[in-house]
């Protein structure tokens, strides 16, 4: 199991995460509001207002989950950061429920 970080304009989170999770491709997608970034973009100091994404995947869904990211995400370069999770450490239902979530991905 993964957790994907995914940073967002805040016009784009619904339909992105609408959309992952209607193809199957994420158990469950948390929008935390609020984040604002500041970072350089081809020679600009940049301060942008986002949403941070945090994503559920089981492990086989990872890259179809990265793919549907890069197609959706608007920026040129997302950020998509894949997190791995402490399994034995985590409550095993959740785990099973991620796993059986994504029903094109899951297992």
């Amino acid at each position: 199991m993964f957790v994907v970080l995914s940073t967002v304009p805040v016009d784009a989170e619904s339909r992105i995460s609408e959309a992952l999770v209607r193809r199957g491709l994420a158990a469950c997608v948390n929008a935390i509001p609020g984040v604002v970034s500041t970072y350089v973009w081809q020679g600009q100091l940049c301060r942008e207002s986002e949403v941070t994404l945090l994503i559920k995947v089981a492990a086989a869904g990872v890259g179809p989950l990265t793919d549907a990211l890069r197609e959706l995400h608007p920026y040129q370069v997302p950020e998509i950061l894949v997190l791995p999770v402490d399994i034995a450490g985590s409550d095993a239902r959740y785990v099973a429920w991620v796993r059986a979530a994504a029903p094109l991905v899951g297992g």
